[in-house]
């Protein structure tokens, strides 16, 4: 006799934390990419000065205290705007905001080449700095509307890896522009490179109102679920803060130890973006297309190293020493590469590890604040910690091209940024943040 057995179908259902895997990885195809390519060309447009100097510094007589004040006055006109610009960004959106900044400061790049002296170079610089106010902390804090905590870091050294990403794709572009098109339609070199390199950043910033969203509630692309689901984990995923009214984090002390901390960290990333060309061209390197190719080198590697460290801070949980130890890694570099001299070998091996080591405490830092802060404490407050430490893009080139002016040499400025990237690392381990908070 024949039984038939009867069986009922099953029903696979889907894991809370499967599903929300499939959303952050969603997210990330969505906005990552565009995110990244935005802050390569900031990047670029800041930096791309430190390969314009090897021609204009000969077409201006320009000297090298000329160049680094021109460099880091900058960040003066960054630093001016930059709260207003993040306080309206929670206003208006990141669409709008992300749009406007990106088409005023390429188009005020493209100008630069209208450089023809120290003023006209102090001012363009200066408003090229305006104009880009707030777009870095307004990047940070738009992944905040995104990303829980736990996520952040390895978020975050996917967009800010811009800065080694555009080391890489800036050394052999920059130069290659420079010496192809120098002459051609009566331009210098020097010209061709802030226009081709400052007009795309126009077409990114109209193509930013089309490529975001301002926030997970406005995306047809999640569904209701999936955004409650998004919604929750960011809710629950350790943002205890803390502060959520700017007035009160403005009081905080905490947030002034965070700022004087970026602050000495911007001092080495600064050092190694406007001034590594010029330390390996006095190794003896004077073929401006091999120069730029030596000069990706440590960014490919940082490029390489510094995700793998940022995914440790998160699986770890812990900030403060994946930030301070690196910061003090960076130090130790820039002191070794500073005696190597006229050594090409040495200068670039110590440089790297140097970049590795600051741009690892630079990633990392921001999971602190992020976590700290929230509603629109964190629009003013990151934008606080950002304006000022940004100082040190100030400070960091015009100290080394006045000591290098007094002394002939770069080794007494790097000596002085690797002091005060140990300050900035001491200070990390030093910031204790409350109990809730110090997980993150």
């Amino acid at each position: 006799m024949n039984h038939t057995r009867i069986t009922e179908p099953i029903t696979v259902v889907a894991q809370p934390d499967a599903v929300l895997e499939g959303i952050y990885h969603r997210i990330g195809w969505r906005l990552l990419p565009f995110m990244l390519l935005c802050y390569v060309l900031a990047y670029l447009d800041r930096v791309n000065v430190s390969f314009a100097k090897l021609q204009m510094q000969h077409d201006l007589g320009m000297g090298d205290a000329m160049y680094g004040f021109g460099a880091g006055v900058f960040f003066l006109g960054y630093m001016l705007l930059e709260i207003p610009s993040n306080l309206l960004l929670e206003k208006i959106g990141a669409r709008k905001t992300i749009s406007r900044i990106m088409v005023l400061w390429g188009l005020t790049s493209a100008c630069m080449l209208f450089v023809h002296d120290a003023k006209s170079f102090y001012v363009l610089r200066f408003l090229l700095g305006a104009f880009e106010a707030g777009f870095a902390p307004g990047m940070i804090l738009y992944l905040t509307f995104w990303f829980s905590d736990a996520r952040r870091a390895r978020v975050m050294a996917i967009v800010l890896m811009a800065g080694p990403a555009a080391g890489i794709a800036g050394g052999p572009l920059s130069t290659w522009i420079m010496t192809a098109l120098n002459g051609a339609h009566g331009l210098a070199g020097w010209q061709w490179l802030f226009l081709a390199e400052g007009l795309p950043c126009v077409v990114l910033g109209a193509l930013a109102l089309w490529c975001l969203d301002d926030s997970p509630r406005d995306v047809r692309w999640l569904s209701d679920a999936d955004k409650a689901l998004l919604a929750d984990d960011i809710r629950s995923g350790g943002r205890q803060s803390k502060h959520s009214a700017f007035g009160a984090a403005l009081k905080d002390p905490r947030i002034y130890a965070m700022a004087f901390s970026y602050f000495c960290l911007i001092c080495g990333l600064y050092t190694v973006s406007f001034w590594l060309p010029t330390m390996l061209k006095a190794t003896g390197v004077a073929n401006t297309v091999a120069l730029g190719w030596y000069a990706t080198l440590p960014h490919l590697v940082t490029i390489i190293a510094v995700p793998l460290l940022a995914r440790h801070s998160d699986l770890r949980r812990e900030r403060r020493l994946h930030s301070a130890i690196p910061a003090a890694g960076g130090a130790l570099g820039l002191l070794i590469a500073s005696s190597f001299g006229h050594s090409l070998a040495g200068t670039l091996i110590w440089m790297t590890v140097a970049t590795i080591c600051i741009y690892s405490a630079y990633v990392v830092f921001w999971s602190i604040p992020t976590a700290y802060l929230k509603g629109t404490a964190a629009a003013g407050g990151i934008a606080l910690i950002n304006s000022i430490g940004l100082l040190g893009g100030f400070l960091s080139p015009s100290l080394i091209g006045w000591l290098k002016e007094e002394t002939g040499t770069l080794q007494s400025g790097l000596i002085s940024m690797a002091l005060i990237l140990l300050a900035g690392g001491a200070s990390i381990l030093l910031n204790r943040l409350p109990v809730s908070a110090a997980k993150n």
